[in-house]
């Protein structure tokens, strides 16, 4: 009969996805994927008139946040919450930066739209200002609620123990 159980502690082996783990430490690939997601599902969202309707737009958002903080979740996992303090700002600055460059793309080819209009060069530092004053302190807020979980999951982890 196999055991399942090794007598050794040596004989256990850890299968992992190389390629998931590294990707989801990278703060950089990880923001810039995030950011390129996040303003291709903007683009989708009103190029295809979806914004016409509230429930639509409502269900946008909550996709958005659920990408966003998805994926800020997906990398600082990997690192102690001490970390996170530089981290969750970095991670949100990329985001920014990799959307607003996706942003300057999109109206080079005359595919970026503010509501049903198209949008302008002239737009662009508003829509900047825009990520920033919403993507940054989001995900500042998240993670700050985030360590604050774990930190409590870990309290009462230790007292059961």
């Amino acid at each position: 009969m196999r055991e399942f159980i090794p007598r050794v502690a040596s004989d256990w082996t850890l299968e992992e996805p190389q390629a998931m783990r590294r990707f989801s430490r990278s703060v950089l690939e990880t923001a810039i994927l995030t950011g390129v997601a996040l303003r291709a599902l903007r683009a989708l969202v009103l190029s295809a008139g979806i914004g016409d309707s509230w429930v639509r737009i409502v269900l946008f958002a909550v996709v958005a946040m659920l990408i966003l903080f998805g994926v800020a979740t997906l990398h600082l996992g990997n690192y102690p919450v001490k970390r996170w303090l530089w981290r969750a700002p970095a991670f949100a600055g990329l985001v920014v930066v990799a959307e607003m460059t996706v942003s300057a793309l999109l109206i080079s080819v005359g595919r970026e739209y503010i509501g049903s209009s198209v949008a302008t060069w002239g737009d662009w530092p508003a829509m900047l200002r825009s990520a920033m004053l919403t993507r940054i302190p989001a995900v500042c807020l998240y993670s700050g609620l985030l360590a604050g979980t774990v930190q409590l999951v870990r309290r009462v982890a230790a007292r059961s123990s």
